[in-house]
């Protein structure tokens, strides 16, 4: 995978365009064509990702309730936005379960996809690598809760979120996402067969900006710890709050259906 800032091959440009463009148009086509979705605050989600300032980093974060969470939310996006590399996410998926195989990791790279190591904590090449997209003024996506949530219970969120805030040169914007319905479209069991005619609720929060929160641990002296905890609780509890919206907007719209 190229390093941030390093420069790189035609052919690597031009085949992670290809990915990327045919894997988000391939989402659109799946989560809006052949099952239902209701966006709710789609606005702010294109106009952060198209017009925040330039330099300004985007971390998106959502909660996770099947294996096509992503890239299939993102289906929501303008073609157009799809289509454009640059513009789209980077985002993290587990080493050990999507970069085991040569083929796998290729793809998954060429996708704006880097590997985490389960257990290895919030220091970790994976983590850095984010940050060091952020600090190039890119988008990145994470699921907090660390895994899929089949259950669906209240998980704390991991800390690594609040290190990636605390640590970028300047603190990016954070929009919360919650979505309910997309463990429909892929059930978490067997035979893991992609559904249709489903529905899927998304609920776009309002963007964060954390930057005075950051400076101001930072200039109490808190220690690492301390700040990763903080920055995530405040996460966690605006990511808590939407959930109750969300799904209730979902059992409104599907008992329309």
């Amino acid at each position: 995978m190229p390093k941030p800032g390093h420069k790189v091959s035609w052919l690597w440009r031009a085949s992670s365009k290809f990915t990327v463009a045919v894997i988000g148009l391939s989402s659109k086509f799946w989560i809006e064509w052949m099952n239902r979705v209701k966006v709710h605050n789609r606005e702010t989600l294109y106009d952060i990702i198209e017009r925040r300032p330039k330099g300004q980093a985007l971390l998106t974060v959502c909660n996770h309730t099947s294996c096509v969470d992503d890239p299939l939310i993102w289906g929501v996006l303008r073609p157009r936005i799809l289509q454009i590399r640059n513009c789209m996410r980077w985002t993290s998926a587990a080493e050990d379960i999507c970069f085991t195989k040569p083929a796998h990791a290729l793809l998954f790279s060429l996708g704006q996809v880097f590997p985490l190591k389960r257990g290895d904590g919030v220091y970790q090449k994976g983590m850095d690598f984010c940050i060091e997209q952020l600090d190039l003024g890119s988008w990145c996506h994470f699921f907090p809760e660390g895994k899929v949530n089949m259950t669906q219970e209240f998980l704390r969120l991991k800390w690594g979120i609040g290190r990636i805030i605390s640590e970028c040169k300047k603190t990016p914007i954070v929009l919360p996402i919650w979505h309910v319905g997309m463990d429909k479209i892929l059930p978490n069991k067997k035979p893991y067969i992609p559904r249709i005619r489903k529905h899927v609720t998304v609920l776009v929060g309002q963007p964060m900006d954390l930057a005075e929160e950051v400076k101001m641990l930072k200039s109490s002296k808190k220690s690492p710890r301390e700040i990763r905890k903080y920055i995530t609780d405040i996460i966690q509890a605006e990511m808590w709050a939407m959930r109750a919206k969300a799904e209730s907007l979902y059992a409104e719209e599907t008992s329309k259906l």
